[in-house]
């Protein structure tokens, strides 16, 4: 963040014969509204300062939940929340739903795709990640990741017209490709979604179909390193491994993906894995912020920050202790709350310093921090509802496709 430069304006009320001048309110930009550019509005809710916040979207998304929307547990409107309406309380706050082009650090500015440039006195920059390829971003339209609302109901519409495509698929080595569903990445979102899938395989769809059944269909989850979950204890890696493979899940570890298609993989050594489904679970990179800034960074886009979090510079309460005169907070310290992972029904893993759990009661656990850290007491009670008629019904209520399925095509020739 810049620190400001000195600014006055004459004050309209003051009485004639003279001017009263004062320092004029400094201007705080947010690029991003997910939880980091939330929290840093909020922390100046009683600052003397103006804040603007942008974001290219109009609501702030429950990540961590996303994947529940794209195995149909949620909907949408469950895990995100319209950002004027979280803000709208906020007096010295302003929400501009806009696309952040540049930054123009000697003039102070940001420039957006739609608006006049924002003039600041200080930037804070909470932009989050994107799906990272590895420099094979050609594969992205063929293995879509998981971040944003959109991705999470292109990958439902993929899976439930998988099905759809399968029940009336007149060719059999067709209909194996479309019931096979491949996600790349063994990491908590790679290992959530497998165990969805599989629930929605072998429960929900069950007895839904007449030509096929979908508790047939074949859930690979691909990684590349030697075991799932590397930031897990090797213990609880394990027991979420066995509990996968008992879902039905394959689980394939020392295994990179080499190639990407629109009708499956190829891995390192050569092997194909066909399938109509393939989601993108195996890595993220920073947003553009440090080509915005020219600042120094690491391989995945991070850039470097002092203690206080500036690149040289304040965010949140410090800026509040700044623009009032008061002495800032200590350097920051990152305090890391735990490792969470559901593998589906009963069955999720807890790693908090030498806290462990496991099993259901892990489940439960996993459950209840999920929910508190929803926003507002409508969407926690919706949610747990929603989970818990899940759980009795093994039913899933957000199975919509809702744009036309186009025509299959037409199988291969014979040889």
């Amino acid at each position: 963040m810049d620190a400001p430069s000195p600014r006055v304006h004459v004050d309209a009320a003051a009485p004639p014969g003279g001017s009263e001048t004062r320092p004029a309110r400094s201007h705080v930009v947010i690029i991003g509204a997910g939880f980091g550019g939330l929290e840093a509005a909020k922390a100046l809710r009683g600052a003397p300062v103006d804040v603007t916040v942008i974001d290219r979207l109009n609501h702030h998304c429950f990540q961590p939940l996303l994947y529940q929307v794209a195995t149909a547990a949620l909907s949408p409107a469950d895990i995100a929340w319209p950002i004027r309406s979280i803000l709208s309380r906020q007096p010295n706050a302003r929400v501009v739903m806009a696309d952040v082009t540049a930054i123009d650090t000697a003039a102070k500015e940001v420039r957006t795709d739609r608006t006049a440039p924002f003039h600041y006195d200080y930037l804070v920059i909470a932009t989050g990640a994107t799906h990272s390829y590895f420099g094979h971003d050609d594969w992205a339209p063929y293995a879509p990741g998981l971040k944003r609302i959109e991705d999470a109901t292109e990958i439902r519409r993929r899976l439930l017209r998988a099905f759809e495509a399968a029940e009336v698929s007149e060719d059999e080595a067709e209909r194996r490709r479309l019931m096979n569903f491949l996600i790349v990445g063994g990491g908590p979102t790679g290992v959530e979604l497998a165990g969805a899938c599989a629930e929605v395989a072998r429960y929900v769809l069950s007895r839904d179909f007449r030509r096929i059944d979908p508790r047939t269909s074949r859930i690979l989850l691909i990684e590349a390193g030697p075991r799932i979950l590397p930031a897990f204890p090797e213990d609880l890696a394990r027991y979420a491994h066995r509990a996968l493979e008992r879902m039905g899940v394959e689980v394939l570890t020392s295994t990179a993906v080499a190639e990407c298609d629109s009708m499956g993989v190829v891995t390192a050594d050569g092997r194909r894995f066909e399938g109509a489904t393939i989601v993108w679970a195996a890595g993220v990179m920073a947003s553009p912020a440090a080509r915005w800034l020219g600042a120094a960074h690491d391989r995945a886009g991070r850039i470097a920050v002092s203690p206080d979090l500036e690149v040289r510079r304040y965010v949140g309460r410090a800026i509040a202790a700044r623009v009032e005169g008061r002495a800032p907070p200590g350097p920051f310290r990152y305090r890391h709350y735990g490792d969470l992972a559901t593998i589906g029904r009963r069955a999720a893993i807890v790693s908090i310093g030498r806290f462990r759990l496991r099993g259901f009661l892990g489940w439960l656990f996993w459950s209840v921090v999920h929910i508190y850290f929803l926003i507002g007491t409508r969407h926690r009670l919706m949610v747990a509802f929603e989970w818990l008629w899940d759980y009795v019904t093994f039913q899933r209520g957000a199975r919509l496709i809702t744009d036309y399925m186009p025509p299959l095509p037409d199988p291969p020739p014979a040889d």
